[in-house]
């Protein structure tokens, strides 16, 4: 099983592919469109795509500083600053977020390129974050591939691709003891050790 996260190079040739083709998901959304509800609460199809622009000048400003040989975080002004993005840039039309979708998505794959051909650079520079820099491919890659199916259209979970599963699946199962209760947690031990079946009512609560 190969870590996206410890190989910048096949996260990036996967997110590449994964960027093609939420771009051409995008690209058929009309201003309707994108004011419908998205599959995450509260959250319109617009306000999925806007989000996706904005992680995407993230992980841009990571890379750009790492090459610099500055340690920067995705968002300068933290967490409000990604919240405010995101609602203050839902509600445009759908000409504006499918504009700033494609130029943020360029941007990335671009920086992500050129610190790929210079050997990522300053690649273990954290800059507040959980992961270095190195890993940004395969966190963008996440990204796209959760939030694609996010937007209730026509990419499903099915249509992820079987390396992108080998390595998330792998990660996510980590997380569940966390987002389950206690009697829960002891559902999914017994069902992992063969000794139960999988429960429907679980409720790990949405990643991310």
């Amino acid at each position: 099983m190969i870590d996206l996260s410890q190989d910048p190079a096949r996260a990036l040739s996967l997110c590449r592919a994964a960027e093609a083709r939420l771009a051409v998901t995008a690209a058929a959304l009309a201003d309707e469109d994108l004011r419908a509800p998205s599959l995450l609460p509260g959250w319109s199809v617009g306000h999925v795509l806007t989000h996706l622009a904005s992680n995407a000048d993230g992980h841009a400003r990571r890379v750009e500083g790492a090459l610099r040989g500055e340690s920067l975080g995705k968002y300068a002004g933290g967490a409000q600053q990604r919240r405010d993005e995101i609602e203050g840039g839902a509600h445009r039309p759908a000409v504006e977020v499918l504009a700033d979708l494609r130029s943020s998505q360029a941007r990335l794959l671009e920086l992500f390129e050129t610190a790929d051909a210079a050997g990522w650079p300053h690649g273990d520079l954290l800059g507040g974050e959980a992961y270095p820099v190195t890993a940004c491919p395969a966190h963008r890659l996440r990204e796209v591939e959760m939030h694609h199916v996010d937007l209730g259209l026509s990419y499903r979970a099915a249509d992820w691709p079987q390396d992108y599963v080998d390595w998330d699946v792998r990660v996510l199962l980590t997380t569940l003891p966390e987002r389950l209760s206690e009697q829960d947690q002891r559902s999914l031990m017994a069902w992992v050790a063969g000794r139960g079946s999988v429960d429907p009512g679980w409720d790990a609560g949405a990643w991310g």
